[in-house]
């Protein structure tokens, strides 16, 4: 079972030690709870994949500490640097072209790379003891939630890892937005994510397209970035949304609004602006699990940016919410 360590320095000296020798721990950012491994050994790479049953046709994403570490790994243009130090450090991935120190395994073969440089502290205290970049996604097995909380690692991968790192509850709990700048003139965002669309925008002072690009179906095909599978999460907790009378309900089902006003059951809950789940009478201390969510009104009505749908995929699912325990931000994505 995986050791949970606390934020001391001896556990980062203690974790950078096991990463720098080809093992895999789970971190936190300030997304989610990342599975990191040293990003430019092809074993530890491979590890990450074989833990998590991710595709390797599905890229990872490379962490680094500072500029010095994006250009050790990438090609940095005057646009890239424009774009990245407008937000980094923080929740944004750059596509850039990739240096020969990255494995192909990391990149799907492509000669690409997704970077990002954290902000999370604790992330980049880890960084810091490293003399390597990690490649790290989101700490639970392919195509399941992606977890805010070390217990919520511990659940999913807890049997088939060694450390967990505990930073307690993630900021965001939706993953990094990805841009690609291999066409300077024409940025194109390919994931909505922690920073909107408007956001990239404004600070850019130009327009960013919204990319098309969703995965094939031929399956030695690499794809250019994460959140291009058509099917990204799949929990066990079943969606429906509905408009007018309030649905019958049984036992093990619950409704969430977005408005706390019509909160008047138990097995209701209202989802406010900031993507934090309550009842009526505030946010329960005691972890809820359901087998079927209700909706009102369905998720495609909110506005932010992060939760629209990503591929053309046009179902939604309603996940930590009625999954997790309530004091997470919830998700929604297609």
């Amino acid at each position: 079972m995986a050791r949970i360590l606390q934020s001391d320095p001896a556990h980062l000296d203690l974790l950078a030690h096991h990463l720098a020798a080809g093992g895999i721990a789970a971190v936190p950012t300030e997304t989610v709870y990342g599975l990191a491994g040293h990003a430019l050994d092809p074993a530890a790479v491979a590890k990450i994949f074989a833990v998590k049953g991710r595709p390797r046709r599905n890229p990872l994403i490379v962490h680094v500490l500072d500029w010095e570490g994006v250009e050790a790994i990438a090609a940095v243009t005057d646009p890239d640097r424009l774009i990245g130090e407008r937000f980094w450090p923080g929740p944004l991935t750059l596509i850039l072209k990739k240096k020969s120190s990255i494995p192909a395994s990391v990149t799907a073969g492509l000669d690409t790379v997704a970077v990002r440089m954290p902000s999370h502290p604790l992330f980049r205290a880890l960084l810091r003891r490293c003399s390597f970049p990690l490649a790290a996604p989101s700490a639970n097995p392919f195509g399941y939630i992606s977890p805010t909380r070390p217990e919520h690692v511990e659940t999913a991968l807890g049997q088939s890892i060694d450390y967990i790192l505990d930073g307690g509850p993630c900021e965001g709990g939706i993953e990094s937005t990805i841009v690609s700048l291999l066409e300077p003139d024409e940025p194109k965002l390919l994931r909505q994510g922690a920073i909107a669309l408007e956001s990239l925008e404004e600070k850019l002072g130009k327009s960013i397209h919204l990319s098309r690009e969703v995965a094939g179906e031929d399956p030695a095909r690499g794809l250019l970035s994460p959140g291009l599978m058509e099917r990204h999460y799949s929990p066990h907790t079943l969606l429906r949304t509905f408009r007018g009378r309030l649905p019958k309900t049984g036992k093990g089902d619950a409704i969430v609004f977005l408005n706390a006003a019509s909160c008047r059951e138990e097995h209701h809950f209202a989802l406010s602006a900031d993507g934090r789940l309550s009842t009526g009478k505030g946010t329960p201390p005691f972890t809820w699990r359901f087998r079927r969510g209700m909706v009102w009104p369905p998720p495609f009505a909110i506005a932010w940016t992060g939760l629209r749908p990503r591929t053309r995929t046009i179902h939604y699912t309603f996940i930590r919410s009625i999954y997790h325990d309530n004091n997470d931000r919830c998700q929604m994505t297609s």
